[in-house]
C-alpha cells in the first residue's frame, strides 16, 4: 500500500492588486516615523527583494471557508471520488473567517465544519478539524493524513490550505504588500499505485523564534485603531529560514533513500523569491552541488504569498499545465517544503 495524492484543486481570487496600487499608501516605520523614500522607490525595492508584481485578494463577500470549499470541489472532482467516502477534512489556515471590514476572526464553528457544510457532505463519520501551524499548515496536514491512513483509521482524506490575508493587513506597513488570498486542496488516498509519500520531516523552533511572526498594532500611532495586524521580523525570519530549512530538507531526503540527482522539482512555500532561492541554493550546497535550473517553480510574482495555500496551489497549477516551462511527470520525485510562524518547518519527499 502506498499513500498518494489522487486529486488536486485550487482557487485563485479574481481581484488583482498590482504593485502600483500601493503608490498612494502612507507607509511608516514600525515606530510610526516617516520612511524617507517616495512610494515608487519603496515599491521598486520591494519587487526586487520579493519578486512580487501583483497579488490576489478575495471579493468582499467571500471568506476563507468559501475559498477552501471552491478548491475542495475541484480536488474531489479531479480525484473522481464520492465525497461521502471521505474520512477526514483537514483545513490549514491561521486566521479563520475574517469577514470584510470586520475586526474579529470567526472560528466557531471550525473552518473544516463550514467546508463540510458547504460541500453538503452528510456522512457524520467524515471528521473535520482545523490545523494552525503557520504557513507550513498544508504540508503538515498532508503529513497527518498520511499518518491516519498508515494507522488504518482512514482511507481517504481531504487536505486544504486556505487564507484571506488581505483582511489582516496594516496599510501603513510595507510588509503588507507580500500577502494575498487563495486556497489549494488535495485528496490523499491509500493506493496500490507506485510512489507516494516517501518521507517527511517537521520541526518547531520556539525558544527564541516563537514571536518572529505575530499579531501587532498598526504602524500609525495616531490612528485610533483597535485592530491587530500580521507583523513579522523579516531579517530574523530570513536568517532563520536560510539556516534551518535546507537542513530539514536534507534530513527528509536522506531519510527517503532517494539520491538528490533524482529530485525533479522543489515546491517551496512562496514566501519571498530571494529567500526561497537562497534556501534551495543552500540545500544543494549541502550536497556539494549547484542549484539546477528550473528546479524551483515560482508563482509568487503573480499570486503573492497566500500562506498555507501557496504550495498546494503551485502544485495544482503545474499539474494542470498552467505554468510555463514547468511539468511534473508520473514517477518524478518532488520535495514539498515550507517555513512559517511558530517558527515551524516541514518537508515531504513525494514520488508522483
Amino acid at each position: 500500500m502506498n499513500i498518494k495524492i489522487t486529486g488536486t484543486g485550487s482557487y485563485i481570487p479574481a481581484k488583482i492588486e498590482k504593485n502600483e496600487d500601493f503608490h498612494n499608501h502612507e507607509f511608516l516605520n514600525s515606530d510610526g516615523s516617516a520612511i524617507k523614500a517616495p512610494n515608487d522607490v519603496i515599491v521598486k525595492k520591494f519587487k526586487a527583494i520579493t519578486g512580487i508584481d501583483e497579488r490576489r485578494y478575495a471579493k468582499s463577500h467571500l471568506n476563507t471557508s468559501d475559498l477552501a470549499s471552491f478548491a475542495a470541489e475541484k480536488a474531489i472532482e479531479n480525484a473522481k471520488i464520492n465525497r461521502e467516502d471521505l474520512d477526514y477534512i483537514i483545513v490549514a489556515h491561521n486566521y479563520g473567517d475574517v469577514r470584510h471590514d470586520s475586526i474579529q476572526s470567526d472560528t466557531v464553528p471550525s473552518i473544516a465544519s463550514r467546508v463540510k457544510h458547504l460541500l453538503r457532505i452528510k456522512n457524520p463519520k467524515c471528521v473535520g478539524y482545523d490545523l494552525l501551524f503557520g504557513c507550513p499548515g498544508w504540508v503538515q496536514g498532508v503529513i497527518q493524513a498520511n499518518a491516519f491512513i498508515k494507522a488504518g483509521i482512514a482511507k481517504k482524506c481531504l487536505v486544504i490550505g486556505s487564507e484571506t490575508l488581505s483582511r489582516i493587513l496594516d496599510p501603513h506597513d510595507r510588509d503588507s504588500m507580500i500577502y494575498s488570498d487563495g486556497a489549494g486542496a488535495v485528496i490523499i488516498e491509500a493506493t496500490n499505485d507506485e510512489g507516494g509519500i516517501l518521507a517527511h520531516e517537521s520541526a518547531t523552533f520556539a525558544l527564541d523564534e516563537a514571536h518572529f511572526i505575530y499579531f501587532g498594532e498598526t504602524n500609525n500611532p495616531i490612528k485610533n485603531d483597535n485592530r491587530r495586524y500580521i507583523k513579522m521580523y523579516g531579517r530574523k525570519i530570513y536568517e532563520f529560514a536560510l539556516t534551518n530549512v535546507p537542513l530539514a530538507m536534507k534530513s527528509c531526503l536522506d531519510k527517503s533513500g532517494i539520491d538528490i540527482s533524482e529530485v525533479k522539482k522543489i515546491l517551496i512555500h512562496q514566501a519571498n523569491e530571494k529567500m526561497d532561492e537562497a534556501i534551495v541554493k543552500r540545500f544543494y550546497e549541502l550536497y556539494g552541488l549547484a542549484m539546477p535550473e528550473g528546479i524551483m517553480p515560482m508563482s509568487i510574482g503573480k499570486l503573492g504569498n497566500s500562506s498555507v495555500a501557496t504550495v498546494p496551489t503551485l502544485y495544482d497549477l503545474i499539474l494542470n499545465g498552467d505554468m510555463a516551462n514547468q511539468k511534473i511527470n508520473k514517477g518524478d520525485v518532488i520535495i514539498f517544503a515550507s517555513v512559517g510562524a511558530g517558527m515551524n518547518i516541514n518537508a515531504i519527499v513525494y514520488k508522483q
